[in-house]
């Protein structure tokens, strides 16, 4: 951290964009729920989605406060504002958080969720159950890797990713980071989580797959040198779509939502700059334009076969 700082100040990084300046769009949520059969997903904002699986609501990483740190005062400011508020979910069912920084789990906004979804199961990696309990949560499932669990009708297995987990100088690596296979009824979702690049995209791919849709990370990525160890880059992130989706050559590839972008200013590259590069490494791998899913904030999109 001390060396990023010194390196900062030398250097002329781009501005923060505008308040709410990126695209937005109007979601499509069906309540309380979608029919069965219909399968969507909505961005609200960084890792934060909303899945209803035929029936199913299921919600990743929620993120709903204004700065992603312990202090309402200091640290990260929402360039962009959740694009469905908390108060307009749909019935929840099932909840997956992936680790414990506070761009991903946000106790404000887990105490909330507790209090209007009391029925909500909570599926979490190990030790980060006891975090949950004591904001009111009573339905939590911890995971080790390649565990699974059923949970109101959800298949949820816990996967592999290349991260840390920290909320203080004092409880480093305490407990464990992942992303999550769900599948429910034959349609599978991958969600990454937070992770950098490493060797187990195609071993997800393989015990997990094939995939109807997989949200993937593109941002949070410089400077490279302290960076690559927990984020990927957009380049990255396109290479662990081929990971993923390789050992099912025989079944359409998925669609690709890129997430962990445009929401908070986290480092130093451009923040509208992710999707752009992500767009230009889809295109020199001649892959259908039409698979890769730069959303708007908000945006609902149906997927499935």
């Amino acid at each position: 951290m001390l060396r990023w700082n010194r390196q900062r100040m030398g250097q002329d990084l781009a501005p923060t964009p505008p308040r709410n300046s990126f695209p937005t769009a109007a979601p499509a949520i069906a309540h309380p729920r979608a029919p069965t059969g219909e399968h969507t997903a909505t961005w609200i904002g960084h890792s934060t989605v909303l899945l209803q699986l035929g029936g199913l609501n299921v919600l990743t990483d929620p993120m709903f406060s204004q700065r992603a740190s312990p202090l309402t005062w200091l640290g990260p400011r929402r360039v962009q504002d959740p694009a469905l508020a908390l108060e307009a979910l749909p019935p929840l069912d099932v909840i997956v958080l992936s680790h414990n920084h506070y761009d991903h789990f946000d106790r404000p906004s887990v105490r909330r969720l507790v209090r209007a979804h009391p029925d909500a199961a909570w599926v979490v990696p190990l030790r980060l159950g006891a975090a949950i309990g004591e904001l009111g949560a009573a339905r939590i499932t911890e995971l080790d890797w390649w565990e699974s669990t059923e949970a109101q009708g959800l298949r949820v297995t816990a996967t592999p990713a290349r991260h840390f987990s920290a909320r203080s100088p004092r409880d480093r690596n305490r407990s464990l980071w992942c992303g999550f296979a769900l599948e429910r009824n034959g349609t599978r979702v991958y969600f990454a989580g937070d992770s950098a690049y490493h060797p187990d995209f195609g071993e997800i791919g393989a015990r997990c797959g094939p995939f109807d849709l997989v949200m993937l990370p593109i941002g949070a990525y410089d400077p490279r040198w302290f960076m690559h160890v927990v984020h990927m880059d957009p380049e990255e992130a396109v290479a662990a779509y081929y990971d993923v989706t390789a050992r099912h050559a025989a079944t359409p590839l998925p669609l690709m939502l890129a997430i962990h972008w445009g929401t908070f200013r986290l480092t130093d590259e451009p923040m509208d700059e992710p999707p752009r590069r992500a767009l230009a490494r889809w295109r020199a791998l001649g892959l259908d334009e039409d698979l890769l899913w730069i959303a708007r904030f908000g945006e609902t999109r149906r997927f499935g076969r």
